[in-house]
C-alpha cells in the first residue's frame, strides 16, 4: 500500500496533496474488498460511501469536529482511516473490532451506532451541548437515504430546522437499503437528483466557478445565486428547506474533488445544511453494483478441506417456507417487514403475493401499527421484524395492539444471541420487554416443525397478539407436512426423571436434552419440559410437577433478569411452593460479537457448561 499503512489518523491523510486522493480511495476499495471477501463483513455499504468518508475526514478535524454515523455498515473506511488499518482484518471476529460504530473502540466513533435513523438526533444533541458551552467544533451527521425512512430522523430534521445549530447532514443516497428501498420520500429523492435541466446547469455554473481567478469572486457570488434560483425555479422547494436547512446538491458523491470542494465551502455554514450525495452502492466492485442486495453482507471464505454435512434449514427459511404454505390456504394472511424483506426470509413469499406484501420502510413503530390497521379489517398480519429492532416498536405493540385485543403476529428472527453482528443485534431481551405487557401469547419453537405449528396456531386465534421468537441458526428438524395446532399455554415433556426439573425454552431444549444425558451418565435423571409458551404457562403442569423437585432449572436464551426464569420463581411464590430454582440464561450485562457458539460458551449457555452448573448445583443441595 501507498498510502494506506501510513495513515494512522486524519492528520495523516490531510498530508496527502488532493489530487492523489483518488489514489487513497482506490487503496480502501482494494484493501476492504480484499478483507471483507475473506473474512466476512458488509461490503457493499462501505464500497459506496468511500469518497463521502475520506473528503469528510480531508476537511474536518475529527475527533475535535464530531463525525456521527447512521448504523456501522457505511463505515468500515471510516475505521481504516482514523487508525485501525492494521486491526482491520479482526473486524467482526471475535475480540476483534466491531462491525458497527463502538464508542469504547475509538474516540472517532463519537457515537455507537447500530440501529438505523439515529444519527441526525445524536449530531443535534452534540451541536446545542458545544453551543450552550460556548466551544467551537463542527458536528456532521453521514445519513443513508434508507435510514431516512425512519421517524426518528424526520422527528430530529424537525427539531434541528427549529432550533437552527450549524450542524451538516451528508445524505448518503445510493437508492438501496438492505432491502430495496421503498416510500414516498425515495421517489423524492429520485425527482431531485434526476431534474436533468437544473443538474445541466449546476454543471456548468460549478465548472465555471473552478476557472474564475481568486480576484473575480463576486462573479462566483453571482452564479451561486443563479444556481439557487434556478433550483426553485426547477424544484420550487426542498422538504429539507421547509424544515429550515439549507440545502446543498445534489453532487456527485464518488467525485472526491468535487466532494472536498463542496465541503470546504459549506463548512463555515453557522446554520443546518442539508448535503444530499448520490452514490452507487458497491461502487468499484462490479458484481457488487449489479447486486447490491447480496453483497450487502458476505461470509467468510471456508477453507477448502471441512466437510459439509447435509443440514437443516435456518429458522428464517423455515419461516418463510411455512407462511407461504399457510398463505396458500389462508387469503387473509398479509406479511409486514421494516426493510428486512431479505433478512426474515420473506423474499419468495413477496414475488407469490406482492399484493399481500408490505415492507414498509426503516420503520418499526409504523409497522406495528400498520399491521393493527390490518387486524381492524379482519385481516390476519404476520409482522417480521428482528428482534432487536422490534424494541424501538415497545409503545406501538403495547398502545396499538394489545391494548385493543388485536391478533397480530409478531415473528422475531434472530432471537438470542446473533454473533457477529454483536451487541446491537442480540435478540436478547425481547421475553423479558414482552412479559411485562398485558394480553400478550410468547412462544419460542424447540425447532422448525414447531416453529411451523406455532405459526399456523398463530393464524388461527382470534383474540390478542401472539409472538414467535426464534434464533439465528438452524432449524434442528424440519419436516415437509401439515401444520398442526398446539393449544396455547401447554408444554411438552421431553424426558421423564425425579432428581431435577429443567425447564427450557427455545434454541435451549435441544441443549438440555444434552445435559440430561450428561447427568443421567451420574445416576442423576432429569425431566426435560419444552417450555414452547413462556406467556402464558402450563400452570397446569407447574401445579402437578413443580412441588415434586427439590430442584428446578430454568434455561433461557434471554436475560435472566425479568426473563423466563423470573416468572417461575414468581408462580413459585404465589402458590407458596418452597424448592430451589436455578434460572440459567443471559447474564446482566451487554455481550460483545463473536461465532455464535463461542458467545454461548462465555455466558455458560453451552450443553457442557450448564451440566457442570446444574451437576455442582445439585451436589450442593446434597450436601
Amino acid at each position: 500500500m501507498k498510502y494506506l499503512d501510513k495513515i494512522n489518523s486524519p492528520k495523516d491523510l490531510k498530508s496527502i496533496p488532493r489530487d492523489e486522493l483518488v489514489e487513497v480511495c482506490k487503496e480502501l476499495r482494494t484493501y476492504i474488498t480484499e478483507t471483507i471477501n475473506q473474512i466476512g463483513g458488509h461490503l457493499a455499504p462501505t464500497l459506496g460511501a468511500v469518497e463521502i468518508t475520506t473528503a469528510v475526514h480531508y476537511v474536518f478535524d475529527a475527533p475535535k469536529d464530531k463525525i456521527v454515523w447512521d448504523t456501522g455498515h457505511q463505515a468500515y473506511a471510516h475505521k481504516v482511516l482514523t487508525g485501525r488499518y492494521n486491526q482491520f482484518p479482526t473486524i467482526r471476529r471475535y475480540k476483534g473490532l466491531s462491525g458497527f460504530l463502538k464508542r469504547s473502540e475509538s474516540e472517532y466513533d463519537v457515537f455507537g451506532a447500530g440501529h438505523a435513523s439515529t444519527s441526525i438526533s445524536a449530531a443535534l444533541g452534540m451541536a446545542v451541548s458545544r453551543n450552550l458551552e460556548n466551544e467551537n467544533f463542527n458536528v456532521v451527521s453521514i445519513i443513508g437515504d434508507g435510514a431516512l425512512s425512519g421517524g426518528l430522523a424526520f422527528e430530529a430534521l424537525n427539531n434541528a430546522g427549529n432550533i437552527r445549530k450549524q450542524m451538516l447532514v451528508i445524505v448518503n443516497d445510493n437508492d438501496m437499503s438492505i432491502s430495496p428501498n421503498v416510500g414516498a420520500f425515495r421517489n423524492y429523492l429520485v425527482k431531485i437528483a434526476t431534474n436533468k435541466n437544473y443538474n445541466r446547469l449546476r454543471r456548468w455554473i460549478y465548472k465555471t466557478i473552478k476557472k474564475l481567478p481568486k480576484s473575480l469572486k463576486i462573479i462566483e457570488s453571482i452564479l451561486r445565486k443563479a444556481e439557487s434560483s434556478a433550483k426553485k425555479f426547477f424544484l420550487p422547494t426542498t422538504v429539507f428547506e421547509d424544515l429550515g436547512f439549507r440545502y446543498f446538491g445534489p453532487v456527485d458523491g464518488h467525485n472526491i474533488e468535487e466532494m472536498v470542494e463542496i465541503l470546504e465551502n459549506i463548512r463555515g455554514y453557522d446554520s443546518p445544511v442539508v448535503l444530499h450525495a448520490i452514490t452507487k452502492k458497491g461502487k468499484g466492485l462490479d458484481y457488487a453494483e449489479d447486486d447490491p442486495i447480496k453483497y450487502h453482507g458476505v461470509k467468510e471464505k471456508k477453507k477448502d478441506g471441512i466437510n459439509q454435512s447435509i443440514q437443516n434449514p435456518i429458522y428464517q427459511n423455515v419461516f418463510g417456507e411455512v407462511l407461504c404454505d399457510l398463505a396458500e390456504e389462508n387469503s387473509k394472511i398479509v406479511a409486514i417487514t421494516a426493510a428486512m424483506r431479505e433478512g426474515t426470509g420473506l423474499v419468495e413469499y413477496s414475488a407469490k403475493f406482492p399484493e399481500r406484501f408490505f415492507d414498509v420502510g426503516i420503520a418499526e413503530g409504523h409497522a406495528v401499527t400498520f399491521s393493527g390497521g390490518l387486524s381492524t379489517e379482519g385481516k390476519v398480519p404476520v409482522v417480521a421484524i428482528y428482534s432487536t429492532f422490534l424494541q424501538r416498536a415497545f409503545d406501538h405493540i403495547i398502545h396499538d395492539i394489545a391494548l385493543q385485543n388485536l391478533p397480530v403476529i409478531f415473528c422475531m428472527d434472530r432471537s438470542g444471541l446473533v454473533g457477529e453482528d454483536g451487541a446491537t443485534h442480540h435478540g436478547v431481551l425481547d421475553i423479558a420487554y414482552l412479559r411485562c405487557i398485558q394480553n400478550i401469547i410468547i412462544s419460542a419453537p424447540k425447532d422448525g416443525n414447531e416453529l411451523r405449528d406455532l405459526l399456523f396456531t398463530a393464524t388461527l386465534n382470534k383474540a390478542k397478539p401472539f409472538t414467535i421468537r426464534y434464533p439465528k441458526e438452524q432449524s434442528i428438524n424440519f419436516e415437509k407436512k401439515a401444520p398442526r395446532k398446539i393449544d396455547i399455554g401447554s408444554w411438552e415433556v421431553l424426558t421423564k426423571g425425579s432428581d431435577v426439573l429443567i425447564l427450557a425454552v427455545g434454541s435451549m431444549v435441544s441443549k438440555s436434552l444434552e445435559v440430561n444425558s450428561m447427568l443421567s451418565e451420574k445416576n442423576i435423571f432429569s425431566e426435560v419440559v419444552n417450555c414452547r409458551f413462556i406467556k402464558p404457562m402450563d400452570e397446569n403442569y407447574l401445579s402437578k410437577s413443580l412441588p415434586k423437585y427439590k430442584l428446578v432449572v430454568t434455561i433461557e436464551e434471554g436475560v435472566t433478569d425479568g426473563g423466563f426464569g423470573e416468572g417461575i420463581i414468581n408462580w413459585s411464590n404465589k402458590n407458596h411452593i418452597s424448592n430451589s430454582i436455578l434460572t440459567l440464561g443471559v447474564p446482566n450485562r451487554f455481550v460483545d460479537h463473536g461465532p455464535r457458539n463461542v458467545l454461548l460458551e462465555e455466558i455458560g449457555l453451552d450443553s457442557m457448561t450448564l451440566y457442570e452448573k446444574i451437576y455442582n448445583f445439585l451436589r450442593k443441595l446434597n450436601e
